[in-house]
């Protein structure tokens, strides 16, 4: 492991990438304690990943690079389960209806304008 993390700290996109798949079952087992759904965990791992990538200038030590990437995920799922604390179960979701009414009213107007800008 140490010698693809050499490497990918020289910029090695596919020692990187190798690195993070001999990870991805531990990443994934993480991910699903922690958040209870294999979405979050994808996302919390495509994220780890990333961060990983982007920060692995940081890295003090090669061999530390296992538990270095361990808290950046955990941290990543932490704050993913925070923001889905904040999501209203599906149950007190308003009935569409009252949605739609809102959106073809005064939304779909500005939304199609919007897109159109693009």
């Amino acid at each position: 492991m140490k010698l693809l993390v050499r490497k990918a700290r020289k910029g090695d996109k596919a020692a990187f990438q190798q690195l993070m798949e001999e990870q991805g079952i531990s990443l994934y087992k993480i991910a699903k304690a922690i958040l209870k759904n294999d979405d979050d965990a994808a996302d919390a791992m495509q994220e780890t990943a990333l961060v990983c990538w982007e920060k692995l200038g940081t890295l003090k030590r090669d061999e530390f690079f296992k538990t270095w990437m361990t808290k950046i995920h955990i941290n990543n799922c932490n704050q993913i389960y925070r923001e889905r604390q904040h999501l209203l179960p599906e149950e007190d979701i308003p009935e569409a209806s009252a949605w739609e009414n809102g959106f073809e009213h005064g939304l779909r107007p500005r939304f199609s304008e919007r897109i159109g800008d693009m």
